[in-house]
């Protein structure tokens, strides 16, 4: 049988066909724009998600045996607040996870709320871009709008709802909602009554592998597939892309260097950090997991490459970087505000360390190292848990790098295992779709069978050591410049 993907980023949606040994077919991408309506802001129209996906779906599907289709499946973009009113229309553009608007509906939160009630009601606290700081930002700055909502959801249960007409989510997506009490892997009352919604406003829960639905028939028409196509859950895209990693069970770790970047740990049972400084999540497996996200990673070398050097030769600039561990310029990631581990919205990028004989070289190599200090942050964090970390897999765009690659392990200190398809999200959406198709029997089975190691980036003990002398330098620079921002 054949299982489709859907990954719905922040730029495009990706699109992915497989069979049940894991073979890719065909991989199709649509773009749709972004939007950003005031500073700080970033929004994206729904409807432009689902006409771009149907589109992907009928190209994707064109050359193969349509009756072989079995299962559709989704990682998407987390946090995104997508609000319909009772007759299922789109009331305003989406809100999206690398939005900075909440800043005071996450201070409120925090600090008047509580994060200690906000840790036991939901096992997090605020950032700004979770969802109920922006439905309470709604509510206070579109009153009109916010009494309007009949339906709220995520960005690929608006996919889902609109193939399948199920109202529903997946435990990994709404753990980063903020109104999910994560541990028991249901909604939180409390978090309700905060943000003034009731649960019939709110979609129904279920595990990523599960079946939610099937295509409506006119959909189905439209797609040339059979209407008894499954709609399954589907994950949030880093719970999806660990999926597609094989970064499930336990104390499995994969890091993502997309447009945001995550360092994610898998465990099987339920864990908080003192300081909530990483994000406690319902895993795509029927477990859980601890993820650190940076809301920029290889978007800071994209930004850096395209819209300051103006190339997108990405290559060309990094080959001549040569002295790794030497580097005196540091760059700090933080070009939309930072989540974990700082949670400050504010927080802005910086280069500081030149000299008259600082290079261009240089400050793509800073750029590259300070993406990767950040996520080092994130995995102290960890390490402060107890939790033994010797090997992490990578995924996205930034993986594509051999540089970045040996940066990363040497900075890490860990072993990076290089997977034979860096699909990311939707691989995993089509891998939860076969299990949810009764290909294979869970989730850990299917990644034991889908996923293969090919490379291995092996640190190396002297640059380990420059590495660390850098890294206690980095981190004492956001705490100097933090009442800048």
């Amino acid at each position: 049988m054949l299982y489709i993907g859907v990954d719905l980023g922040t730029s495009a949606v990706k699109l992915l066909l497989m069979d049940g040994d894991g073979k890719i077919h065909k991989i199709v991408s649509k773009e749709y724009p972004l939007y950003f309506p005031h500073a700080g802001w970033s929004e994206q129209k729904p409807e432009d998600w689902f006409t771009q996906a149907m589109e992907g779906i009928k190209e994707l599907v064109s050359e193969c045996d349509r009756s072989q289709v079995a299962g559709i499946s989704f990682g998407g973009q987390m946090h995104g607040l997508v609000a319909l009113d009772k007759e299922d229309r789109v009331i305003r553009p989406a809100i999206l996870w690398n939005d900075g608007r909440t800043g005071a509906e996450t201070d409120y939160l925090n600090q008047e709320i509580g994060k200690d009630k906000l840790s036991r009601y939901t096992a997090n606290i605020a950032f700004a871009g979770f969802t109920a700081p922006k439905l309470l930002w709604m509510k206070k700055h579109e009153p009109q709008n916010f009494d309007r909502i009949s339906k709220i959801m995520l960005p690929k249960d608006y996919l889902a709802y609109c193939l399948s007409g199920s109202f529903c989510t997946d435990v990994s997506d709404a753990s980063g909602m903020l109104l999910m009490d994560v541990k028991n892997r249901r909604w939180s009352e409390e978090m309700l009554k905060i943000c003034g919604i009731t649960k019939e406003q709110l979609p129904k829960l279920y595990e990523s592998y599960e079946v939610v639905g099937v295509l409506k028939p006119e959909v189905a028409r439209k797609l040339g597939l059979s209407a008894k196509v499954k709609v399954i859950a589907g994950a949030g895209d880093n719970a999806a892309a660990a999926v597609g990693t094989g970064t499930v069970g336990d104390g499995m770790c994969n890091i993502s260097l997309g447009t945001s970047g995550t360092i994610f740990i898998s465990s099987k049972s339920f864990g908080v950090d003192e300081n909530n400084a990483l994000h406690s999540f319902a895993h795509a497996d029927g477990h859980y997991h601890l993820m650190g996200c940076m809301l920029s990673a290889a978007s800071c070398n994209k930004w850096w490459s395209e819209e300051i050097l103006k190339t997108k030769d990405f290559g060309a600039e990094q080959a001549k970087i040569a002295k790794l561990g030497e580097n005196q310029v540091f760059y700090l990631p933080y070009l939309m505000g930072e989540r974990s581990p700082h949670n400050n919205p504010d927080a802005r990028a910086m280069f500081i360390g030149m000299s008259m004989d600082t290079a261009r070289e240089d400050m793509t190599q800073a750029v590259l190292e300070g993406v990767t200090f950040g996520l080092r942050d994130s995995l102290e964090v960890a390490k402060s848990l107890g939790l033994q970390i010797e090997r992490t897999k990578i995924c996205g765009g930034g993986a594509k790098s051999s540089l970045w690659k040996k940066i990363l392990a040497n900075i890490m200190n860990l072993k990076v295992d290089v997977i034979e398809s860096e699909e990311g999200p939707a691989l995993g959406g089509a891998m939860l779709a076969a299990v949810g198709c009764k290909e294979y029997p869970d989730v850990e089975t299917i990644a034991g069978k889908v996923v293969k190691v090919v490379d291995t980036v092996e640190p190396e003990p002297e640059l380990v050591a420059k590495y660390e002398e850098r890294y206690q330098k980095f981190k004492k620079i956001y705490p100097a410049v933090k009442e800048l921002f």
